[in-house]
């Protein structure tokens, strides 16, 4: 198993890197690029033009390659239609951005909207493939839950969750595709070691187009993934999550995902409720540059949590599978 991901995981690499180039090219060509939001770190305005959307290329690229080596695999399809449809919804909210210019894209109702619908779907694909199971299962102390007829309501907040802390952990350059190889990691190996293929070959897959996108998405950034890249990888993460039966411990396999977004949550309270804000900027990767850290500085240190993060969801998942807990 682990050539044939190995394999997977250079080729989609190689692949991405010679398809980003070309995209590079004709977005500049299109005078299609990123647009800097007025309330960000001023230091980021010299990113404003640099083409984006770079998630329309990594993105199919892992799902194709995923579908050459997986074969017919109904939970591969699954995984595919959440991280797909997510995507669609990110493209149609960078669409609006770069080639129509409304700032602020789809509304928030409407991608919430979206993300239920999809919910929805995913919910009939586990019953038509007999893997729906209502009970989850408490980390640390493998006490299973059932919670009936609000389990549906979880794989909504998974969902939207997951891809929107993904979208708001992309701010810095490289930050959220580094990130996003690190919990491809982790969720690669839980899938090999409980026998789901498929699933492990589509982490390989992804991880390596991730991988190759950062070629050109590293500091000083040539291209960002948008919004298509962010949405798209935070509905894998969901998906992957529901399907390994592995919904509460994404919470800390993708920590530093989960610190960005409440980080924003805590922001937004405090100022409304106190009127002061606890960090000088929000999501907290902004926190920390206004406090004289270079973009570099700020990776590698969440890097390094995401990996502290992600073994240790690891960790987690192998005793409770083990009945060490």
């Amino acid at each position: 198993m682990v050539y044939p991901a190995a394999a997977l995981l250079v080729s989609t690499f190689i692949v991405t890197v010679i398809a980003c180039s070309f995209f590079i090219k004709r977005m500049k060509q299109l005078q299609f690029g990123q647009q800097v939001r007025a309330d960000g770190p001023l230091t980021h305005s010299t990113k404003a033009g640099t083409p984006t959307m770079g998630g329309a290329v990594f993105i199919p690229i892992a799902a194709l390659a995923a579908l050459i080596a997986a074969g017919l695999s109904p939970l591969l399809y699954t995984v595919l239609l959440v991280a797909l449809g997510c995507g669609l919804v990110g493209f149609l909210d960078d669409y609006l951005k770069v080639a129509r210019h409304r700032s602020l894209g789809l509304r928030a109702r409407s991608k919430l909207a979206a993300e239920a619908a999809i919910a929805i779907i995913l919910i009939i694909l586990l019953r038509q493939l007999g893997l729906y199971s209502t009970e989850v299962v408490l980390p640390f102390v493998s006490l299973e839950i059932d919670l009936g007829l609000f389990y549906p309501l979880l794989i909504f907040l998974i969902i939207a969750a997951a891809s929107n802390s993904v979208n708001l952990t992309d701010g810095v350059d490289g930050l959220a595709a580094g990130i996003a190889v690190i919990v491809l990691a982790a969720y690669g190996y839980i899938a090999c070691f409980t026998g789901k293929t498929e699933i492990a070959l589509f982490c390989a897959a992804l991880s390596g187009a991730c991988a190759g996108f950062l070629v050109y998405n590293r500091n000083p950034a040539r291209l960002f993934m948008g919004d298509v890249g962010s949405l798209a990888l935070g509905g894998a993460f969901a998906a992957l999550a529901v399907v390994t039966k592995t919904e509460l411990l994404l919470i800390l396999i993708g920590g530093v995902f989960v610190i960005e977004a409440l980080s924003v949550i805590a922001q937004v309270i405090s100022f409304r409720l106190f009127g002061r804000r606890i960090l000088r900027m929000s999501p907290l990767h902004h926190h920390f540059e206004l406090k004289g850290w270079s973009e570099w500085r700020v990776v590698i240190t969440f890097w390094a949590a995401a990996v502290i993060c992600a073994f240790s969801g690891v960790l987690v998942y192998t005793r409770q599978y083990n009945g060490q807990f």
